[in-house]
């Protein structure tokens, strides 16, 4: 069964500069497609097509009438004083509806109630129960633990929370309604790595259809079945993850490229070969008619065209000699706010060229570190840099003194450079033509990215600091980055929650837990497996067992055979509710399954404590 269908689909906002030019796809329900391309190329204006926000030009858009559509792009806005449950709250409005009227015929029956209110309260709870009103409270939880929404944020105030925050409460409250096709506009940013792996799991446990744009790449290939990337207004088709993307596309553009290149070489040929007929053909007319033939045979050709290569920055990070062994050490560094403490009795030291991620939680204090290791936050403790060291610093939060100067005013007076030299670092950075004279203040966020790394990679550095440097870019800039990064052959310490970027760089891991730095000499794929070896090794804690008495003489051969049969019962009840806690997991995505699963678990563990009971009652009866 199609979910969505887009058919020829146009869209201009400048007449005569098509955005979506022809795009054309279907998704079949199940499905999850990634759909990418270039910052700018119209992913999320499909997205707003889709949903009805914006209108379209041309062409078809089908979306499955009969299905619930849920967008995580925009954060719709909430009664005032609303809080962080009651936006959570909200996925259940229906059932929060049906619990009102509960409770207001529950105060009328309470003087005495006559059998039509019966019959409504009992009408009413049947469809509270049938709709998984009593595993509200379980799927609220669930949710908010998988995506870090502690207890202290649940009673905040909506309107005070971070856009950041808000985008994920928005997501999880998308994540309780019932939806059946999701659309998710980068639905990993302001995610730490704990809650990116739990969305990735729920989504590939999900029934439903999903749509989601995403420049992160380790997730598109846990998720995506296959790729939709719009190029030119148009879409090109893959039928994998994003891996399978990268070889395909590249092996396309091999096979392209070869194929025009043999045509251009046959046309050559042919086009001499003409030529020379034609001069031949002077005094002879059946030479030049042969001639012309060939001619109009050239013409129709259908021809290749020649692969495009993207634009690429071309630009390197500026080096400085470091000499000395230490870049930098830390001994007994703390930081903590009031009676929050962040970290405390950090004991640190890093050596020349060494590459390292400081891992961690959102609010662990991952950025405040940053900024007390650069003196931007006094702390306890001392930090000691080696004589030579120079580092450049790339913050998460991008912040420009003038934010109404343009980008090439912004290099001649913060660079001291020369107009001629302010015109070509830009344009290595692709700030090409008009682009230049816009203001800074109104660049996007990957813009502004792009540009403070411009004026980074001007100095001459030994220690490169970045704070999230693939946030806001789009996966060609991100690539573009790495290989910057790649060049650098000074110290790296970075934040963040990119794993193909951590996976790639990182020789050493930094975790920002409980208080304290886990130091991990070693690169990302091998600590994780530190961190999932230690999970498994946690035993769960167990109740000690009774001291066995002394068997009394009393006891008779039926009692001992009663025991022994309560005991495989017991045991085989045992692995009934652990696999009803397995379903459970698997089924986190699936309401209506979770809830006959909750049911099914509490009648089994019912069962499990009437037989426990039986046999604590026979073992008293022959001395156990």
């Amino acid at each position: 069964m199609i979910d969505i269908s887009v058919k020829n689909l146009t869209k201009f906002f400048v007449i005569g500069e098509n955005l979506l030019e022809g795009l054309s796809f279907e998704v079949q329900e199940g499905e999850c497609v990634a759909i990418l391309g270039r910052n700018g190329c119209g992913k999320t204006t499909l997205f707003n097509i889709l949903t009805g926000q914006m209108d379209y030009d041309d062409g078809e858009v089908y979306v499955n009438p009969h299905k619930k559509l849920g967008l995580i792009s925009q954060i719709p806005r909430f009664p005032e004083g609303y809080t962080v449950e009651d936006v959570l709250r909200s996925a259940f409005l229906p059932l929060m509806r049906i619990k009102a009227k509960m409770e207001e015929l529950e105060k009328a029956m309470s003087q005495g109630a006559d059998a039509a209110q019966l019959a409504e309260y009992d009408n009413l709870s049947n469809r509270f129960q049938s709709g998984g009103g009593y595993d509200m409270d379980v799927q609220v939880d669930k949710v908010c633990n998988g995506l870090g929404i502690t207890q202290e944020q649940r009673v905040q105030a909506f309107d005070s929370l971070s856009g950041g925050e808000k985008t994920r409460v928005n997501l999880a409250r998308l994540l309780l309604e019932e939806t059946d096709i999701l659309l998710l506009d980068e639905p990993t940013n302001h995610l730490d790595l704990r809650s990116v792996e739990w969305l990735e799991g729920y989504i590939n446990s999900f029934k439903g259809t999903v749509l989601t744009i995403s420049h992160d790449r380790f997730f598109l290939d846990r998720v995506a079945d296959r790729v939709v990337e719009i190029v030119d207004g148009h879409g090109e088709f893959y039928s994998g993850n994003y891996s399978f993307y990268i070889e395909e596309k590249q092996t396309r553009f091999n096979q392209q490229l070869k194929q025009y290149e043999q045509e251009q070489a046959k046309l050559k040929q042919l086009g001499y070969t003409v030529e020379r007929m034609k001069g031949w053909g002077i005094n002879n007319r059946t030479l030049y008619r042969r001639a012309m033939s060939i001619q109009h045979r050239m013409e129709r050709i259908k021809k290749t065209e020649k692969p495009k290569t993207e634009k690429t920055m071309k630009a390197t990070f500026g080096e400085k000699e470091f000499s000395g062994d230490t870049v930098f050490s830390l001994k007994g560094v703390g930081k903590s706010f009031g009676d929050r403490k962040l970290f405390s009795d950090v004991e640190l030291t890093v050596e020349g060229g060494e590459r390292i991620a400081l891992l961690g939680d959102n609010g662990t204090g991952k950025s405040t570190f940053i900024k007390c290791l650069l003196g931007e936050e006094n702390c306890e403790g001392k930090i000691r840099f080696g004589p030579t060291v120079k580092w450049g610093y790339l913050p998460q939060i991008i912040h420009f003194e003038h934010p109404n100067r343009s980008l090439y005013d912004t290099m001649l007076y913060e660079k001291n450079c020369t107009p001629q030299m302010a015109r070509d670092r830009l344009g290595a950075f692709l700030f090409q033509g008009e682009d230049v004279f816009k203001s800074v203040g109104n660049l996007s966020g990957g813009e502004q990215s792009r540009l403070r790394l411009c004026m980074l990679m001007d100095e001459k550095i030994n220690l490169l600091i970045l704070d999230e440097p693939t946030n806001h870019l789009d996966i060609a800039s991100r690539e573009w980055v790495e290989a910057a990064i790649e060049e650098f052959e000074g110290v790296l310490l970075f934040v963040s929650h990119d794993r193909y970027f951590i996976e790639k760089f990182a020789e050493r891991i930094w975790l920002l837990e409980d208080g304290g730095i886990r130091d991990f000499k070693c690169g990302y794929s091998k600590y994780r497996s530190i961190i999932e070896h230690e999970a498994a090794m946690k035993v769960p804690v167990t109740a000690v067992p009774r001291e066995k008495k002394e068997k009394p003489k009393g006891g008779t051969k039926d009692g001992e055979k009663l025991v022994r049969r309560l005991e495989r019962e017991i045991e085989k009840q045992e692995k009934v509710v652990a696999e009803l806690e397995t379903a459970i997991d698997a089924a986190a995505a699936d309401y209506q399954e979770l809830a006959r699963l909750l049911e099914e678990k509490a009648a089994a563990e019912e069962k499990l404590m009437d037989l426990m009971e039986q046999w604590e009652t026979a073992g008293e009866q022959i001395g156990l």
